[in-house]
């Protein structure tokens, strides 16, 4: 569905991307992952065609994303900021003009607000909508088009526990739909939920890929098993066969509380490659 080789793009003197190799199975959710300044947005913005790369070939829906017709661009949908919003026009206004632009039938703008959780707020000004129900429309937008390849860049950032939660049904109700997801992200928290493969950038290079928790499990250099006691004591054993029978006699007498294995997160496999931290920050210009 989308295939990038040796993507490199530098602006003046500053390297963004290096050699991008990316072969992205229709159906699935890949997620870019890396800080900010990584290189993430400059990515999308090649795979898109809104960027030339410097070298290197994108293939989009199975020809060159040069190539892509009108018609193949109306099947994919594009998040990438919160800008294109009328503020003073309603919900339901607001897709109009998107709906004009794709060709997409009026009768659409309604049955997409409603899936995305603002059927009540369709005649609402896009100014009185809160930061979680403005993100939910920006991606009314896209959803609209009911694509084939969604384009999400950092499409949770800033937002609260429960507005996250709510736009990741939304992603999750897509890939099930057939769509595929492709979905920028420093969180990877929401990548291991999200995502079926996830590549780690940093600094214009992928540096590790693969699915999310064979990514964890290629660094558990510590295989410990956690035990976590009712009397409140914490005890670690060895990931092996010699520990089984002090874990049966635990767990017969009843003793364990919790009990959890020491693969590492995303994050701190992240953190092993390059000797960086995640961020929160936004994006620098052209990442």
């Amino acid at each position: 569905m989308i295939k990038t080789i040796g993507i490199c793009k530098s602006f003046s003197d500053r390297k963004v991307l290096s050699g991008i190799d990316l072969d992205i199975k229709p159906g699935m959710i890949f997620g870019l992952l890396g800080p900010s300044g990584a290189g993430k947005t400059t990515l999308i913005k090649i795979i898109t065609g809104q960027l030339a790369p410097d070298s290197g070939e994108v293939n989009v829906l199975g020809r060159n994303v040069s190539e892509l017709t009108g018609e193949d661009k109306k099947k994919i949908g594009i998040m990438m900021d919160n800008h294109g919003m009328y503020d003073r026009m309603s919900c339901t206004d607001n897709l109009k003009i998107f709906a004009d632009i794709y060709g997409v039938p009026y009768s659409e703008i309604s049955r997409t607000l409603k899936e995305v959780g603002l059927g009540d707020a369709a005649k609402t000004p896009a100014m009185k909508l809160s930061k979680g129900m403005r993100a939910r429309l920006h991606l009314a937008r896209v959803l609209m088009i009911s694509p084939k390849i969604l384009f999400l860049d950092e499409p949770t950032s800033g937002l609260d526990p429960m507005t996250m939660k709510y736009i990741h049904k939304l992603i999750t109700e897509q890939k099930d739909k057939g769509c595929t997801v492709f979905l920028t992200t420093h969180n990877m928290e929401e990548a291991t939920v999200l995502c079926d493969e996830v590549a780690l950038l940093n600094e214009g290079k992928i540096v590790e890929r693969g699915a999310p928790d064979q990514v964890c499990r290629r660094y558990n250099h510590q295989k410990k098993i956690n035990i976590h006691l009712v009397s409140g004591e914490d005890i670690e054993l060895a990931h092996e066969a010699g520990s089984a029978e002090e874990l049966e006699k635990l767990m017969s007498q009843g003793k364990i509380e919790t009990i959890h294995s020491s693969e590492p997160t995303l994050e701190t496999v992240f953190i092993e490659l390059t000797g960086r931290k995640l961020d929160n920050g936004e994006e620098a210009q052209y990442a």
